[in-house]
């Protein structure tokens, strides 16, 4: 038997090596790193449930704050103020439990690691994995360069710019690319990784670091840079939600836009190009059949 119209290759798609070994390395360290500095960093910021900025803590005026309130008739409501705002986020932040059992607590528990209160072991994750992800962030951005990976894989072209709209609408609509345009990162790729690699993962760090009183006395010029040892943790804090929004946003792309083929890239370094177009179903013809 045979399909008519078609050709033995037509249907076998084009696998190119889409990462290194390093790369996927690199990867898959730092899923781990991230979440476990996410949630041992959340099980800190429950100790003190709110940010200011500058060099001192102004308890009366925090920028951000979440805690919890109990009305008349004795049930407590989660409160999150940021700035003169104030939100009721009962069952979401400020608060934890069913019913009569609620608890304060910023955020949840199941949300917290490596236990529900226990603020010096999760200072000791947060520092464990912090040490881990931040030479390895080192040693990944001076790869992109002396590779020559950062040129040729993420800095835009001219020509890119004049078709971001265009990249924008195809996203929008979850219309991803397909065929030889798939082999290389589109312009919103580009922009999201590096600004996420040379400005808000490097902005982690460093807001990290500033927060040690160790490393201010190593380092002073770390206060100065950011206003203070408050400021930093706020931009600690920004720079991290930042981090999990780009993350869920990576997730939902890989779910929708083929997760088995982008699994694969990043485990084996091999990625299917997406063909340019879904050829129909062809009717399939004895060699003998009449004609």
């Amino acid at each position: 038997m045979r399909l008519l119209g078609t050709t033995p290759n037509a249907r076998r798609p084009t696998v190119i090596k889409r990462h290194s070994a390093f790369t996927r390395f690199w990867h898959w360290i730092n899923v781990v790193c991230l979440a476990i500095l996410l949630m041992s960093g959340l099980q800190i910021f429950n100790a003190h449930p709110a940010l200011y900025w500058g060099k001192d803590s102004t308890f009366e005026a925090p920028s951000l704050s979440i805690g919890a309130m109990r009305d008349e008739d004795g049930s407590l409501r989660g409160i999150t103020r940021i700035g003169d705002f104030r939100f009721d986020t009962t069952g979401v932040l400020g608060v934890s439990g069913p019913g009569t059992d609620r608890e304060r607590r910023a955020f949840p528990a199941w949300a917290t690691l490596p236990g529900p209160r226990w603020l010096a072991m999760g200072r000791q994750w947060h520092f464990l994995a912090g040490w881990l992800f931040a030479p390895l962030l080192a040693a990944y951005l001076l790869y992109l360069v002396a590779s020559g990976q950062l040129r040729r894989r993420l800095l835009p072209r001219r020509h890119e710019w004049s078709r971001i709209g265009h990249v924008i609408g195809k996203h929008l609509r979850l219309r991803f690319p397909r065929g030889e345009e798939a082999r290389h990162y589109n312009l919103l790729q580009k922009l999201a990784y590096l600004l996420v690699l040379f400005v808000v993962a490097p902005l982690v760090v460093l807001t990290g670091l500033t927060m040690s009183p160790t490393m201010d006395a190593a380092w002073p010029w770390l206060l100065d840079l950011f206003g203070g040892r408050q400021s930093a943790r706020t931009l600690h804090f920004i720079a991290a939600a930042t981090l999990l929004a780009f993350f869920v946003v990576h997730v939902l792309l890989v779910l929708v836009s083929g997760v088995g083929n982008n699994l694969r890239s990043m485990i084996t370094g091999r990625y299917a190009l997406p063909p340019d177009h879904i050829l129909p179903p062809q009717k399939e013809t004895r060699d003998d059949a009449p004609h």
